[in-house]
């Protein structure tokens, strides 16, 4: 499968210049797919088929590998770009800006323990190294403090102190003390507060790249505003369809009925006329689909 940052992200050069960002991660494998059937198969045959697949491929020397690409978009491009370049239901097409290959990702490790290293790792968007920083993708921004309040509850207060947790090239100094599970001396008699006159650990200074967030000029009147659906939001969920390869089509299609059809009629006209609006064809097969379901009971 391909993998994609969904949201918007900042990159800032040395000298503070800020460029939006996604991130773009594309199988080196190809892409391959499991149809709806195949996989209900293996549901109840075989749950654990895709762990082992992948366990046993890197035990093979066999490493999965993903081509790591961006998208870079400047703050003047966004300001004048067709959609809101931080709603996370949108794509920036490849077309206005192409991919750019900056590295590879590849599983090359199974791990010793699957509970140390797999069960225990605690992965958020609020984690970033200097150099990316997040926008005001309003999801982003939930997502920025509700993921670790999740490994919080999960893992403890004090879970990057776990070793899959902790950053490998980095010395971290911090005043974070206290808490269940502290087990890297919890700073010993040093002070835990800033300014002090013991010296220990000193704020970094302001404006150094990846200390403090680069300034986003903002205008306007703050309101709330209704939510405003429009024809241009359904744009690129048509033409994702339209780019579906025929078997592709039908498979989609055919998903979305075997789901809808257990919805209410009320609830099955509505969402029909949301894949009308995205592409006439396609509602048209959909609507065709349950009909046919309809009729045989």
């Amino acid at each position: 499968m391909d993998g994609f940052s969904s949201h918007t992200f900042k990159l800032v050069s040395v000298d503070n210049k800020v460029h939006f960002v996604k991130f773009h991660f594309k199988t080196e494998q190809r892409i391959k797919n499991l149809t709806a059937e195949k996989a209900t198969e293996l549901a109840g045959k075989d749950p654990d088929y895709a762990t082992r697949d992948l366990f046993q491929a890197i035990e093979r020397g066999e490493y999965p590998a993903w081509t790591v690409n961006i998208q870079l978009m400047t703050p003047e491009q966004a300001a004048k770009y067709r959609w809101n370049i931080l709603d996370v239901t949108k794509v920036w097409p490849h077309k206005d800006f192409p991919l750019i290959p900056i590295g590879r990702l590849v599983l090359n490790k199974n791990p010793t323990n699957y509970f140390a290293e797999t069960e225990q790792s605690a992965f958020s968007p609020s984690h970033v190294v200097p150099g990316i920083e997040p926008s005001f993708d309003k999801m982003l921004q939930g997502r920025l403090f509700s993921y670790p309040d999740t490994h919080r509850h999960r893992l403890g207060v004090n879970y990057k102190q776990i070793p899959i947790n902790q950053p490998k090239q980095a010395t971290v100094m911090n005043q974070q003390r206290d808490g269940f599970m502290t087990v890297n001396g919890n700073g010993g008699a040093a002070p835990n507060y800033e300014p002090n006159s013991i010296g220990n650990v000193k704020q970094l200074g302001v404006g150094l790249i990846g200390i403090t967030y680069t300034p986003d000029p903002v205008s306007g009147t703050v309101i709330k505003h209704p939510v405003q659906i429009t024809d241009d939001d359904f744009v690129q969920a048509g033409n994702l369809y339209k780019l579906q390869l025929a078997d592709a089509k039908q498979r989609l299609v055919q998903n979305i009925v075997n789901h809808l059809k257990n919805a209410k009629p009320s609830i099955r006209k509505r969402q029909l006329a949301h894949f009308r609006r995205a592409d006439s064809e396609y509602g048209k097969r959909i609507e065709t689909g349950l009909a046919k379901h309809a009729s045989r009971i």
